[in-house]
This record gives C-alpha cells, sequence and structure tokens, in this order.
C-alpha cells in the first residue's frame, strides 16, 4: 500500500472510530450498506506494521503487539462512549477508568483491568457495529445510544433475540417502518409522528395488539398505484408478529379479520399478500371442507370454529446454484463453452457467462471475507440481508426504467450514504458472495447495482444476466440488453474486465448473444455519459 493510500485508510478508520461515527451510523443508508471494510482498512493497516522490517529485540516485538491491542479496545471503548483519549496503546488512568465504565455498564466487576472475554466481546461488538443496519440504527436514536449495542447482543448471545424497535414498537413493524422509510421522502421518525400511520387493534382475539400500517400516510408513489395503496397487517402470533400486505385504500383494523398470524379482509377486495401466513391446525375429522368466502363454515360440527381458506402454494424461487450446476453439465457434453465462432444457442451462451461471472464474484468476496477480523459469516450474511430492504426501490426500477436511470438514482443513493467509497465497494463485493453462496437473489442484485452505482460498469453485465435469465428479476430481453450494452460499451471502451479477465474474445460473445437474444437483430446501445454526468470514480485496494 502506497504512503498515500496508508494515510486515507488511516484517516478513514480514525473517522470510523470518533465521536461522529453513531452519527454517520444514523443514516439509513449509510448503516445498511456501509462498513464492513472498516475492519479490513484497519487490518491493512496493521499488516503493513507488520510488515515493515524489525531490528529490535523479541521483547520489542511483544511491547509493540500489546500496543496494537491496547489501541483497539481504546478505539472501541471510544466508540461506545466510554472516553478513553486518544488511541496511543498506552493504558494510562483515563483508558483504567473507561475500562470501569464499561465494566459497570455491562455488570462486570469493576476493576479498571479487562478479562480477556471482556476484551474480546468489547471489541468484537466494535466491528459488528462497523456493519451497521437497522440495530445501529435504533441504538444511536434510543437513549444509551451506541452503548444499547452492548447489551443487545449480549442478550443474543445468551438466546434472547431483540423484541422491541422504534418506541416499542415490535421489531418486525420497526423493520417494515425503515422499509418504507428508504422508498420515501419522510424520515422513519417522521412517518411515526403522522396521524393514521400506525393503527393499532386486537384483530386476532388474542387479547395482544395487533398492527395496520397504511403507506398511503407517507405519500410515496412507490407504495400507491393509481387507486390503492399497499396496507401492512402485523398478526400476534407465539413467534412474533407475521406480516400480511394488501391492497387497499381508506381501511381501518375494522376492516381486517385475523387467526393467530393469517389476515383477510372482510371489506372491500385484498389484491395480495406477500407472506405465507402460518399454517392452519389440520382438522380432526377427515374430509373436512375448509370454508370460502362466498360459503362460510356452519358453526356446528368443529365446535364453532371458523376455518380460513389457505393460500394457493407459491412457485419456488428458481435456485440459480441448481440452475448453473445444468449448465456446468450441458457445458462439458458440448466440450466447452460456447465461442463467437461456434455460438448457436444465446439463452445456453449467456447462462454459461452468468455463471463464469457468479465464479468470479465468489472468489473475489471469499478474499476478502479472510481480510475481516472478528466478524463472523452468520454476521455478514444478515447484514447482507438488508441490501434487500435498502435497494427494494431500485430493484422494481429494474422492470420500467432503463439501466441509466436506474444507476443515477443508485449514484443518488450512494452519495447521500456519507460513506467512504472504497467502504461501499467492499462491502458490496463481500455481499455478492453472500448473495450467491446462499443463492439470495436480492443481496446479489443489490451488491451488483451497488457496484455498478459506485462506477464499475463492468458489473452492469450481472444485471444484465440476471434480467435475462429471470433469476431475482422479471424477465425482459429489452431491458436485458440494455444492462449488457453498459457492461460492452465500458469494456470496449478500456474498463477493466472483473469477469475472466484472460479470455480476451468474452465481450464480443456477450455482445452477439445478447443481440440474438428474444430473435432481435442488435444490441442495444445506451447513450454515453456526458462529461458533467454524476457518475462515481473507479478505484482499488492499494497495493
Amino acid at each position: 500500500m502506497s504512503s498515500k493510500a496508508l494515510r486515507a485508510a488511516v484517516a478513514t478508520s480514525f473517522l470510523l472510530t470518533t465521536a461522529s461515527g453513531p452519527a454517520m451510523a444514523s443514516d439509513l443508508g449509510a448503516a445498511l450498506v456501509g462498513g464492513i471494510i472498516g475492519g479490513v482498512i484497519t487490518n491493512e493497516v496493521n499488516k503493513n506494521r507488520r510488515s515493515t522490517p524489525r531490528t529490535s529485540t523479541r521483547s520489542s516485538t511483544a511491547y509493540s503487539a500489546s500496543r496494537v491491542a491496547n489501541r483497539e479496545t481504546q478505539t472501541a471503548l471510544n466508540y461506545f462512549s466510554f472516553p478513553a483519549g486518544t488511541p496511543d496503546g498506552v493504558m494510562g488512568s483515563r483508558s483504567r477508568a473507561a475500562m470501569s465504565q464499561y465494566q459497570v455498564f455491562m455488570g462486570f466487576p469493576a476493576t479498571g483491568n479487562l478479562t480477556p472475554y471482556e476484551r474480546d466481546f468489547l471489541v468484537t461488538s466494535f466491528n459488528r457495529a462497523q456493519i451497521g443496519g437497522p440495530q445501529v440504527i435504533k441504538a444511536v436514536q434510543g437513549p444509551n445510544g451506541v452503548r444499547s449495542l452492548l447489551h443487545t447482543w449480549r442478550d443474543e448471545s445468551f438466546g434472547k433475540p431483540a423484541s422491541t424497535g422504534y418506541a416499542g414498537l415490535p421489531i418486525e413493524v420497526s423493520e417494515a417502518v425503515d422499509e418504507i422509510a428508504e422508498s420515501a421522502e419522510p424520515t422513519a421518525e417522521q412517518l411515526l409522528q403522522r396521524s393514521g400511520f400506525i393503527q393499532l387493534a386486537d384483530m386476532n382475539g388474542d387479547g395482544k395488539n395487533d398492527y395496520m400500517i397504511d403507506t398511503s400516510v407517507s405519500g410515496s408513489s412507490f407504495w400507491c398505484g393509481a387507486s390503492h395503496c399497499t396496507v401492512m397487517v402485523f398478526a400476534s402470533t407465539p413467534d412474533g408478529y407475521q406480516r400480511n400486505d394488501f391492497l387497499g385504500r381508506g381501511v381501518t383494523p375494522a376492516n381486517f379479520a385475523c387467526h393467530r398470524g393469517s389476515c383477510k379482509m372482510t371489506e372491500g377486495q385484498a389484491t395480495f399478500a406477500n407472506t405465507t401466513p402460518a399454517p392452519v391446525p389440520a382438522p380432526s375429522a377427515p374430509g373436512t371442507v375448509l370454508a370460502s368466502n362466498e360459503a362460510p363454515a356452519p358453526a356446528g360440527g368443529l365446535g364453532g370454529i371458523t376455518l380460513f381458506e389457505t393460500p394457493q402454494a407459491t412457485t419456488p424461487q428458481a435456485s440459480l446454484t441448481s440452475h448453473c450446476s445444468k449448465v456446468s453439465l450441458l457445458t462439458s457434453s458440448s466440450g466447452g463453452y460456447m465461442t463467437v465462432s461456434n455460438m448457436t444457442d444465446p439463452e445456453l451462451a449467456l447462462g454459461e457467462q452468468f455463471c463464469l461471472a457468479r465464479s468470479y464474484a465468489i472468489n473475489n468476496g471469499e478474499g476478502m471475507m479472510a481480510s475481516l477480523n472478528g466478524v463472523t459469516q452468520a454476521q455478514v450474511d444478515n447484514q447482507c440481508d438488508q441490501f434487500g430492504p435498502a435497494v427494494k426501490p431500485f430493484l422494481a426500477q429494474l422492470q420500467v426504467q432503463d439501466a441509466n436511470t436506474v444507476m443515477s438514482n443508485v449514484q443518488k443513493f450512494i452519495l447521500q450514504s456519507n460513506m467512504s467509497l472504497d467502504q461501499l465497494n467492499n462491502t458490496a463485493a463481500i455481499c455478492l458472495l453472500s448473495g450467491y453462496r446462499r443463492d439470495n437473489m436480492d443481496v446479489a442484485l443489490g451488491a451488483g447495482l451497488i457496484m455498478t452505482g459506485l462506477g464499475k460498469r463492468p458489473y452492469a453485465e450481472l444485471i444484465g444476466h440476471h434480467i435475462a435469465l429471470g433469476f431475482g428479476a422479471p424477465t425482459s430481453v429489452q431491458r436485458a440488453q440494455d444492462w449488457y450494452g453498459v457492461a460492452v460499451t465500458a469494456l470496449e471502451g478500456g474498463a477493466e474486465p472483473v469477469f475472466a479477465p484472460g479470455q480476451p474474445e468474452r465481450v464480443a460473445l456477450v455482445k452477439l448473444a445478447a443481440g440474438q437474444l428474444g430473435g432481435a437483430p442488435k444490441l442495444a446501445q445506451p447513450v454515453p455519459a456526458s462529461s458533467d454526468a454524476t457518475g462515481l470514480p473507479t478505484f482499488s485496494f492499494g497495493d
């Protein structure tokens, strides 16, 4: 790493650990997509320190390692508002006082000296906090600030998951508020203050409050059509709250009837329900027919219990992993990948290149994952799952907007995140791994969109593959060709390849196959960006 890059990394690490950290985490976009790589930056700086030739004795080496560990402890204490002063690696009276405050807050004996467990929990919690997410946002807004994360994650380690969100709302309702705020002008706090946004009633008769969110109050066109808006109903169950989505306007909790976690609209027409209702217990008598909306079940026969109609089974989401296994078999049986000279099936040719690009994305992400310190794969997967709600508005735009418009909107999201571009870039790369490894197409698509928004146009090929082959997005030849065109134009213009860089013919193959999708005569060409466009610069790790 060059000295200039090293100074930039140190400056970024310092900013992340000062009092401005919580303020930055309060930004939704920043918390959702920023921060995973913060540990990588710090590790890279430490690696450079470790790789510097040393002529000191073994005792001085051990002393240096101790200083590094002390600096990590002081940095974590400062982040969680236990003022330890400048993280210089010297544990003076101020650092001892900060450690005592931390111990008192956590219920540990206040000795001023941390046990290995106390220190490991503190430093690991700091690294986890850099990932961001709804938990960090809510902590920043709470009375104890980011300190409350220590209690939350301590309770989680003892099997006590978080149960409340904003102002005591169930976590499921709070997450829906965050989701709505992402695609609406008002903030989550402003939405909660609007009359009629959240309405309470016992809709399933279990004696607990159920919740209804009316998205028409948000004023967002994303959640509303020409005549109806999304209405979310959260019904209490022994395992938490189950969400049911409907389309309606001017509805109240009185318009819904719920049985356990499953709800239906009793007045007006329920257009759809996104979540699968809780399964209805099987009736004791064989041959019993569930009641329909037109013919209610008689009160007798089952002791007056009203059975609810269960929805038709939905088609499972296509598995990209399974698809790539089939493509691999076809490629092997055909003697290798299709080329420009022998390409006869454009869909299969693009499928081969999609699976090849997927493998490169996974390998790249695994290399970055190896650099993360104190963050588990499960924690990374959990954070990357936040890409779904964060980029949901942009995923919806893939159906109706051209590639340049979507990328412009993603860039605005990035510019408002107040996070380091390096962090966003490396976080997206790690989440590509997480999404493809787990067949989570929302995460993978979201990460790919962030990459293109950061100016890495060759990643637009991934978006084209998803749309062309129908993985995580509705199939559209025109939209897919638009995204392929972005990637091809960038690569033909000299952009550095990100997938299979050793195959120079690959660009021509993607261009040819994309142009023949659906019998189309040629590949649609995107409009070149003007010199005053809002494109972001490309970048990479320093040496």
